[in-house]
C-alpha cells in the first residue's frame, strides 16, 4: 500500500537515493540536501511502499520581483520516484497531495520548471500566461504556474527567482 507522508529526519538518506536514481545524477539530491540543511523548504513529502521510501517531492519558497513589489510564492521541485516504481501514478499522487496541502495552508501560487506535457494535468499553465518570467533562460512551455487561489496573480507580474540553492554548483 502506498503512503504519502511528511519527510522525517530518518528519511534523508532514502530521499537522496530516490533523487539520484530518478534523475541519474546528484544535482537534484544536492539541492534537496542544501535546502534541508538551511531549513529553506516549505513542504517535503515522501511516498512509501511497504515502509520503503520510493518517491519524494519538495516545495520551497520562491520570490516574484517586479519594479514595484516583491511577493512570495512556492516552487515545486524536485519530484522524484525510484525507476522501478515510475509510471505507476506515484509522482502524480505526490503532486496532488502536495498541492492540496499547500492550498489548505493558505499558499496562493506554485511555480515550476518541468515537462510541458506532464504538469498541465494538475492545472499548471505557462507562466507567461500570467506575465511571469523565469530568471534563467528556459523554454516558455517548460516554465509553469498554478494559482491555488482564483486570480492570485491578477495584476501581478515579474521575474521569478528560486532559492539560490537551485543555482549553486
Amino acid at each position: 500500500m502506498l503512503v504519502i507522508r511528511p519527510e522525517t529526519t530518518e528519511d534523508a538518506a532514502a530521499v537522496r537515493q530516490v533523487n539520484e536514481e530518478a534523475f541519474g545524477r546528484r544535482d537534484e539530491a544536492d539541492i534537496v540536501e542544501k535546502l534541508r540543511s538551511r531549513q529553506a523548504f516549505t513542504l517535503s513529502l515522501v511516498a512509501t511502499c511497504a515502509e520503503k521510501v520510493v518517491g519524494h517531492i519538495l516545495f520551497s519558497p520562491v520570490t516574484i520581483e517586479s519594479e514595484f513589489e516583491s511577493f512570495a510564492v512556492l516552487g515545486l521541485g524536485p519530484v522524484a520516484v525510484l525507476p522501478p516504481y515510475q509510471n505507476k501514478g506515484i509522482g502524480s499522487q505526490l503532486i496532488r497531495t502536495g498541492i492540496e496541502i499547500c492550498r489548505k495552508a493558505g499558499h496562493k501560487v506554485i511555480v515550476l520548471v518541468g515537462h510541458p506535457t506532464y504538469y498541465p494535468r494538475f492545472g499548471f499553465l505557462r507562466a507567461s500566461t500570467y506575465d511571469l518570467k523565469y530568471e534563467y533562460d528556459v523554454p516558455d512551455e517548460a516554465f509553469m504556474a498554478l494559482e491555488l487561489r482564483q486570480s492570485a496573480l491578477e495584476g501581478r507580474s515579474g521575474i521569478v527567482k528560486f532559492r539560490p540553492e537551485f543555482g549553486e554548483g
